[in-house]
């Protein structure tokens, strides 16, 4: 069961566009203080949506501790993560996905398009 704990949450972004469906996926900065789901593989994630925006409204983003987050595939406890082109969490291989920025580490077991738990440690370092 997806849980969270005590974790820094920033809340001065702005949703660039309508998030309402895109709670516990992974964004990033859209302009100096707005904030859109992540597109590709490639793109460096500053944390995960917390809360369900719509375009224009605060949008709260966990930087670091533990979160939920969508899974785009099966994931199983101490996968490394990176985001998927859908800003869902993807099991990585450091030194092998070498395009991809590492995320953190999944604590517990997941299949495609459940929400589980992963420890936050955004650094902005690709997975080399």
């Amino acid at each position: 069961m997806a849980y969270e704990a005590i974790g820094q949450d920033i809340g001065t972004f702005t949703a660039a566009a309508d998030l309402s469906a895109k709670q516990y996926h992974f964004v990033v900065l859209a302009s100096a203080t707005t904030v859109n789901v992540a597109t590709a593989i490639t793109n460096a994630p500053i944390g995960i949506l917390q809360n369900k925006p719509e375009s224009g409204q605060q949008a709260i983003v966990r930087i670091s501790g533990v979160s939920k987050v969508v899974a785009d595939g099966t994931l199983a406890a101490a996968n490394f993560i990176g985001t998927s082109a859908d800003a869902q969490a993807d099991a990585i291989s450091p030194g092998t996905d070498t395009t991809v920025y590492m995320t953190g580490q999944c604590i517990e077991a997941a299949s495609a398009g459940e929400t589980t738990s992963m420890i936050l440690n955004i650094t902005n370092c690709r997975a080399a």
